[in-house]
């Protein structure tokens, strides 16, 4: 029955995916599109820098100045005057110009606030300060931060350092180490290590697809191709898998011990995010993630895996004798 369910949501992912997946709007041949210079330069310009005219931006920084004045006036040091956006608000881009005597950056971008003034700055000092107005580009900044994993992966190790002993003096369960009659679990901290592998593979090996990613989210694996592709399946499969092993544990375990067991699967799956996001980005954690999915198919197959069922109570053992569970003899 477990496995049916499992399958059942398989197939409704899939089928919610694939109904997403985009369809062209036009029929027109692009050779016969005739397009103007102005045009294919914009083209060119969205092509590299993964936006253009009438994208939308919030400010993630503390606050943003813009200058009123034009572009020419402020590199020939005229006098300008400007204003200040601050944190959170939103911003579209109006206007992008091109000014080569700029030592300090060429781009400039104009870019519209929601209260209707207008004002320009370097490209360069805009990327820092702001971020795409969508939720799944400002989820994938947030996680991004080098610096918010390090101190994500010292909390973590704190906060198992400080529970495991607890954990262990009340003979808890967790994943790997005293673990219940289930493989999802495993499969799931697997999942999530790979995912994290891949996570740093595209940021190594093709950032700017990576770029084009964050400017323009999409979660249909099947629009995308690649590394991305399959990073972006590896995340709904940590959702289905995510909710098969909550069913299983509620299954095996009394609720306030799902809860803890639950509590330190998502510590072990934050520490190999963390952990396996970082080693790649060093070229170590490809050789880490073999080791780890070896050693979490060896603990299960050795120590967590129940080949048998009892005659009297049907319960799961590990091996045949004594049920744990009703207390009848198996031989």
């Amino acid at each position: 029955m477990q496995q049916i369910k499992v399958f059942l949501l398989m197939i409704a992912a899939v089928a919610a995916l694939a109904g997403c997946y985009p369809r062209p709007t036009s029929t027109i041949p692009a050779a016969r599109v005739a397009l103007t210079d102005d045009q294919i330069d914009s083209i060119r310009f969205a092509r590299t820098h993964h936006y253009s005219i009438n994208y939308n931006f919030v400010v993630s920084a503390d606050s943003l100045v813009l200058t009123q004045q034009m572009p020419e006036e402020a590199v020939s040091n005229l006098p300008t005057d400007s204003f200040t956006v601050k944190h959170d608000e939103r911003l579209v881009v109006a206007d992008i110009r091109f000014l080569p005597q700029d030592s300090i950056d060429s781009v400039w971008v104009q870019l519209a606030h929601e209260q209707g003034s207008f004002g320009w700055l370097h490209e360069s000092d805009m990327l820092k300060a702001v971020e795409p107005d969508d939720p799944v580009s400002q989820f994938i900044s947030f996680f991004s931060d080098e610096h918010l994993l390090i101190f994500l992966l010292v909390f973590v190790l704190v906060a198992v350092g400080y529970g495991m002993p607890r954990l262990n003096r009340k003979n808890a369960y967790i994943v790997h180490f005293r673990d219940i009659a289930t493989f999802y679990p495993t499969l799931l901290t697997v999942t999530v290590a790979a995912s994290a592998t891949l996570y740093s593979s595209i940021q190594r090996f093709a950032p700017d697809q990576w770029r084009e990613f964050y400017f323009h989210p999409s979660l249909n694996p099947f629009s995308q191709h690649g590394l991305l592709c399959l990073f972006l399946a590896s995340v709904w499969a940590i959702l289905i898998v995510g909710i098969a092993a909550v069913d299983d544990v509620l299954r095996h375990l009394a609720v306030r011990d799902a809860a803890r067991y639950l509590l330190g699967l998502a510590g072990v799956c934050a520490v190999n995010y963390i952990i396996f996001t970082i080693t790649t980005l060093h070229n170590v954690g490809y050789l880490l993630l073999l080791a780890y999915i070896v050693f979490a198919v060896w603990r299960y197959l050795t120590h967590t895996r129940s080949n048998y069922l009892c005659g009297n109570c049907g319960k799961q053992m590990k091996r045949k004798g004594r049920c744990p569970h009703c207390g009848a003899m198996n031989v």
